[in-house]
C-alpha cells in the first residue's frame, strides 16, 4: 500500500495533474479531496490514481457515471466520507473497474438505485457507517449490492435492531454491526448466519445494548459454540437488567437468564390475546353449528310454541270457568 506522508506535491508537479480542488500525497496515486464547495466529483484526475478521498464536499447526488468523465482503471479504493450524499443513481461508479473499497460512510443516505454498485464488479468492502439513519434504506440496498461478491461489509453506528439478513450475500466473510441499537440475536437470525452460504462469516458486535434476559438465551448459547466467529466476543457486556450490567456474556449461562417484568407483562398479554382467539374460535363453531341445524332448530322451536300455546290456552280456560259467576252459584247451592 502507499504510506500517506505529510507533503504535498504541488499540482503543477504532479504527473497527469492534479485537481486544483485536491491535493495530491506523496504520488499522484493517492489523491485527497477536502473541499467544502464541491459538489461533483473532479474531472482532473491523474488517470494512474489508486487511491481517492473526497470528504466534507456537498456532492448531494452521485449521477449516472460521474466519475466517466475520465475512467480510472487503477483505483482501487474510493472514500466518499461526510459529503452529504443523499442520492446515488444507476452506474455511478461506471469507469472505475478495478475498485474493490467503496466508503460512503457518514453520508445521510436517502435513495440507492438497483443499479448504483454495476460496473464496479470487484467491490468486495462496503463502508456504510452512519449512512442508515435518516432513511430505511435495506430493501433498496439489497437489490443494489444483490449481483456484488462482497467480502466486508460495515454497518457501523446505523441503530440497526435486527440483523439485516437482507444485505447479506452469500460468500460474505466479515460483518461489522458495532454500535447498533441489537439486544440480542432471534433463533431466525441465528439460523440465517448458520445457512451454506455464511457459515464463514465473522460478525462483530461491540457496544450494542445487549439485554442479558431470556430473550438472549438462543444468541447466548450459540455464542459459546461460535465464539471463533465473534472477533470481539470476549469484550461483550451486558446492558440490562441492572443485576448483570457490566457482566461479560460468556460468563453467563443460557439457563440461568431470568425474564424480566416486562417480558413477564409481554408473556401475560399474549396469553390473553391467545385466550382471546380461543373463544373466538369456539363462538365461530357454535355459529357454525346453529348455521348447519337451523331446519332442527327452527322445528324445535315452533313445538316449543305450540306446546307453551296449548299450555297457555289450558291456564285461560281455567280462569273463565273459575271466574264465572253462575258456575260459582252452582257450586255454593245445596
Amino acid at each position: 500500500g502507499l504510506a500517506l506522508l505529510p507533503l504535498a506535491v504541488p499540482p503543477a508537479t504532479a504527473p497527469g495533474g492534479c485537481p486544483s480542488a485536491c491535493y495530491c500525497v506523496a504520488t499522484p496515486e493517492l489523491v485527497q479531496c477536502r473541499y467544502e464547495r464541491l459538489e461533483e466529483p473532479p474531472k482532473e484526475l491523474p488517470v494512474t490514481v489508486h487511491n481517492l478521498s473526497i470528504a466534507g464536499s456537498n456532492l448531494s447526488v452521485l449521477r449516472r457515471a460521474a466519475f466517466a468523465a475520465r475512467p480510472l482503471p487503477d483505483l482501487r479504493l474510493l472514500r466518499l466520507r461526510h459529503d452529504n450524499i443523499h442520492t446515488i443513481e444507476d452506474m455511478a461508479l461506471q469507469g472505475l473497474p478495478a475498485l474493490r473499497t467503496l466508503d460512503l460512510s457518514h453520508n445521510p443516505l436517502l435513495s440507492v438505485a438497483a443499479g448504483a454498485f454495476a460496473g464496479v464488479p470487484l467491490l468486495r468492502t462496503l463502508q456504510l457507517n452512519q449512512a442508515l439513519l435518516a432513511a430505511p434504506l435495506e430493501e433498496q440496498l439489497a437489490l443494489a449490492v444483490r449481483n456484488l461478491s462482497l467480502r466486508r461489509l460495515e454497518l457501523t453506528g446505523n441503530a440497526l435492531r435486527a440483523l439485516p439478513d437482507t444485505l447479506l450475500p452469500t460468500g460474505l466473510e466479515e460483518l461489522d454491526l458495532r454500535n447498533n441499537s441489537l439486544q440480542w440475536l432471534t433463533a431466525a437470525e441465528l439460523r440465517i448466519l448458520d445457512g451454506s452460504g455464511l457459515r464463514g462469516l465473522r460478525l462483530t458486535l461491540g457496544a450494542n445494548p445487549l439485554s442479558c434476559d431470556c430473550a438472549l438465551r438462543p444468541f447466548l448459547a450459540w455464542l459459546r459454540a461460535a465464539t471463533a466467529r465473534v472477533p470481539d466476543a470476549r469484550s461483550l457486556r451486558c446492558v440490562g437488567p441492572p443485576p448483570l450490567r457490566g457482566t461479560a456474556l460468556l460468563r453467563l449461562r443460557p439457563e440461568g437468564l431470568a425474564c424480566t417484568a416486562n417480558e413477564g407483562g409481554q408473556l401475560e398479554t399474549a396469553s390473553y390475546v391467545f385466550f382471546g382467539i380461543v373463544l373466538a374460535l369456539i363462538g365461530i363453531v357454535f355459529l357454525m353449528v346453529l348455521y348447519l341445524n337451523r331446519r332442527g332448530i327452527k322445528r324445535w322451536l315452533h313445538n316449543l310454541r305450540e306446546a307453551c300455546r296449548d299450555q297457555m290456552e289450558g291456564y285461560h280456560y281455567r280462569y273463565e270457568q273459575d271466574a264465572d259467576p253462575r258456575s260459582a252459584s252452582a257450586i255454593s247451592t245445596p
